[in-house]
């Protein structure tokens, strides 16, 4: 693995917050093409999923959904993908929130994959009510679905969302998540 890459990654671990969420952002730059190192970084990654702080939770799970998206042919992320998913069910809210807007980026890596993702965020969808922001969480899942019709232009994702969209009682939400589906 390249000396860069090697040190974005130390840099993710320095108590300097700028320093963390510069070298983040340049691997997600990065990563928005094919990588070769996915797997020399995997199971740290899938490790620090459990970690105790929180901003490690959520890079870790972004980070892995960014991977699985471009750069995992052998697939690993239907084997973590549960990993992963708990990380959307954080005790923080912020880090559940990181995960889960990250979370339908997995579904660009094939149809299996993007399978998977819509059937965890639908059924989220509609069983999240009792969760601490549930309106919230219900945004990011439809952006999600929004998100990952532009990069596929698969039309049944649109149907799921406007689906799940008119399951909303509440008039006001229902309007903002249709606004949300609307937005580039």
């Amino acid at each position: 693995m390249e000396k860069e890459i090697l040190q974005l990654f130390s840099n993710l671990t320095e108590h300097d917050r700028d320093i963390q969420y510069e070298s983040y952002e340049e691997l997600m730059k990065i990563m928005q093409e094919p990588v070769d190192w996915t797997y020399a970084v995997w199971e740290q990654l899938i490790k620090a999923l459990t970690y105790n702080n929180g901003y490690s939770r959520a890079r870790a799970a972004q980070i892995l959904c960014a991977l699985a998206a471009k750069s995992d042919p052998e697939e690993r992320v239907l084997e973590d993908f549960l990993k992963i998913w708990a990380v959307t069910y954080d005790e923080q809210s912020a880090t559940t929130r990181h995960a889960l807007q990250a979370i339908w980026k997995i579904g660009q890596a094939g149809p299996v994959q993007r399978d998977l993702v819509v059937s965890y965020l639908a059924k989220r969808f509609q069983t999240c009510i009792d969760e601490k922001q549930p309106s919230l969480i219900r945004q990011d899942i439809i952006m999600s679905f929004k998100k990952l019709y532009d990069q596929t232009n698969d039309s049944k994702l649109l149907d799921i969302a406007h689906r799940l969209i008119n399951e909303e009682q509440d008039a006001k939400y229902k309007k903002k998540y249709k606004s949300a589906i609307r937005s580039k």
